[in-house]
């Protein structure tokens, strides 16, 4: 049977563009942890509550290493597995390792090297792994996105880091512009995070956000189960309302 959501209703365009949009839209959760043990057990309960994309965070790599990548992909193997490494050099080195241990997509910093993000992109796509640039502290975030994209990048994250969003007080959702602009350019291509619940969560959605990543409102959370549903719920919401 088609999969094709135009076969079932084939001239209405505008559920069909619903039911794309709610596909397309993915919340990631993001596992900034050092214990490796509530880290998988917050996974677990976030995938059930909606969340598709399960990151792996840089805290949680480096106190245990690679090996918490392929842990996560046996506990949970249909989710996608999102390793945030960080890589700013040894790309193919560092993009290889993660997508041995089972990573689906691989984070390399815009603050790289052209020469670290093409062999980042490369070696990837090579391995059937993705690339996910992030433009944490890059000022001109559409002329960087824009090579990146050239180069072959998958998707581009807008991020605000956690020492800025704790000094500043600024998060994700002062990003709402700049979303907004970047979703226009690269459509389905855009992800954003910092201090992400899900009150920010909607407008960031409706400027075009195809990735959602929430951290410390799902880990920190008494029932991260339940609040990954609030912020799914939010999410839909947002894309119906």
């Amino acid at each position: 049977m088609p999969h094709d959501i135009s076969y079932f209703y084939p001239n209405n365009r505008l559920i069909i563009s619903l039911v794309n949009s709610l596909d397309n839209v993915h919340l990631q959760v993001a596992l900034d942890l050092v214990d490796i043990d509530k880290a998988v057990r917050i996974a677990e309960l976030a995938y059930k509550g909606g969340a598709d994309f399960v990151e792996a965070g840089t805290p949680l790599i480096k106190s245990h290493g690679v090996k918490v990548i392929h842990k996560l992909k046996k506990r949970i193997p249909d989710a996608t597995i999102v390793a945030d490494m960080k890589t700013i050099d040894a790309a193919d080195v560092e993009v290889s390792i993660a997508a041995e241990n089972g990573a689906d997509i691989v984070t390399v910093l815009a603050l790289s090297s052209p020469e670290t993000l093409s062999l980042a992109i490369d070696t990837a796509h090579d391995l059937g792994c993705k690339i996910m640039v992030d433009l944490m502290n890059v000022d001109n975030t559409l002329d960087v996105g824009r090579e990146a994209i050239r180069l072959g990048a998958d998707y581009l994250c807008l991020h605000v880091g956690v020492d800025v969003q704790r000094r500043r007080g600024i998060t994700a959702e002062d990003l709402v512009n700049e979303v907004s602009v970047m979703a226009k350019h690269f459509p389905g291509k855009i992800a954003v995070a910092g201090g992400i619940n899900a009150e920010r969560a909607k407008p960031l959605v409706k400027a075009g956000a195809s990735i959602i990543i929430v951290g410390g409102a799902i880990i920190k959370a008494k029932d991260p189960e339940e609040a990954t549903k609030i912020i799914r719920k939010a999410i839909e919401e947002a894309l119906t309302s």
